[in-house]
């Protein structure tokens, strides 16, 4: 299956889609796990499926690992199994014993006309993954603007939260610059402004020019609102998006840096002449530094010019730092 630039939840999605299929790789039979039903789903034999179903195959019959044939004719992208097995009373809403439902899967697979068979038959759209990541955010991942459409419709919870980092569908597409996804859910209600969970982080310079703290520091990371997962990706389409839709082009991030600066410290000149021409201050030293101290750092000339043509004050002076400044390497330039 394709692999995708995620924000969270990377490492419980392959746990889940490694327990699903287990040990099989491609060219090596797999060996029962106790289901025939299951393991035609597994080989996509229609003409088996349908003699098991009606001889009085267990539909909802479990492997060890508690996935259903329903989780493997989904996971197999297969629109006409799906069908049989819910024809047949297949449990919609089964989990396996990591707590995934047949609709993650389809989202996942980014399949909207999955995502709506199983709707039709009942799904719960709001039903998650131990660590909080439902199928809605796992549809914006995968970049499927059907599928957001038809979970919302379904009533999916539009600003719901994972449990990790506390990130939303919205800020999932983002990250993945699916922008379809991303006017489908501002089309949809989602919140523009939601932020995700600050994460206080101890910081120490000790061994940085002989330096060490005398006192505890701690800086805060996180606190990112769909903007500036725009800013530190470079995407422009998502943040004129996102602006058009209200969001601050001023806002901060957890440790007060603004989008204008974390794009330009990022590398990403052209998104930061887009959020200038749409009234980012060119001074902003929340962070400790601003945009032009970042740009001159960096090498980015055309960020450097962009910021002069806008304003920025050449002469700005860091008269004191964030943490995240002090404990840097170049704290020195101060």
């Amino acid at each position: 299956m394709p692999t995708r630039r995620v924000t969270s939840g990377t490492c419980l999605t392959l746990l889940v889609c490694l327990a699903l299929v287990g040990p099989q790789q491609p060219g090596v039979a797999a060996a029962a796990d106790g289901s025939p039903l299951v393991e035609a789903v597994k080989r996509q034999d229609m003409k088996a499926i349908s003699t098991l179903l009606r001889n009085g195959a267990a539909v909802d019959e479990r492997q060890s690992d508690g996935a259903t044939a329903l989780h493997w004719g989904v996971y197999r992208d297969s629109l006409d199994i799906v069908d049989l097995l819910l024809g047949a009373g297949a449990d919609v809403n089964a989990v396996n014993r990591l707590g995934t439902p047949p609709l993650w899967l389809a989202a996942m697979n980014g399949s909207a006309p999955l995502i709506g068979r199983l709707l039709e038959a009942g799904a719960d759209p709001n039903i998650a993954l131990p660590e909080g990541e439902t199928s809605l955010m796992t549809a914006a991942r995968s970049g499927t603007a059907d599928g957001i459409r038809a979970l919302v419709a379904a009533g999916a919870d539009i600003d719901a939260r994972e449990s990790t980092r506390g990130q939303t569908a919205l800020m999932w597409a983002v990250a993945q610059a699916h922008h379809d996804v991303v006017s489908a859910l501002i089309d949809a209600g989602a919140d523009v402004s939601a932020r995700s969970k600050l994460r206080p982080r101890l910081m120490s310079n000790e061994g940085v020019f002989g330096g060490a703290f005398d006192h505890a520091v701690v800086e805060n990371l996180g606190g990112f609102t769909p903007l500036m997962f725009a800013a530190r990706h470079g995407d422009i389409g998502s943040a004129r998006l996102l602006l058009a839709a209200g969001a601050d082009v001023n806002d901060v991030a957890g440790n007060r840096a603004s989008a204008l600066v974390l794009a330009v410290h990022s590398g990403h000149s052209p998104l930061a002449q887009f959020l200038l021409e749409h009234g980012a201050d060119p001074d902003a030293d929340g962070a400790g530094y601003t945009a032009l101290h970042a740009a001159a750092l960096r090498g980015e000339i055309e960020a450097v010019e962009a910021l002069l043509a806008h304003g920025a004050n050449p002469n700005v002076r860091l008269e004191r730092g964030t943490p995240g400044r002090r404990a840097s390497e170049d704290w020195a330039l101060k």
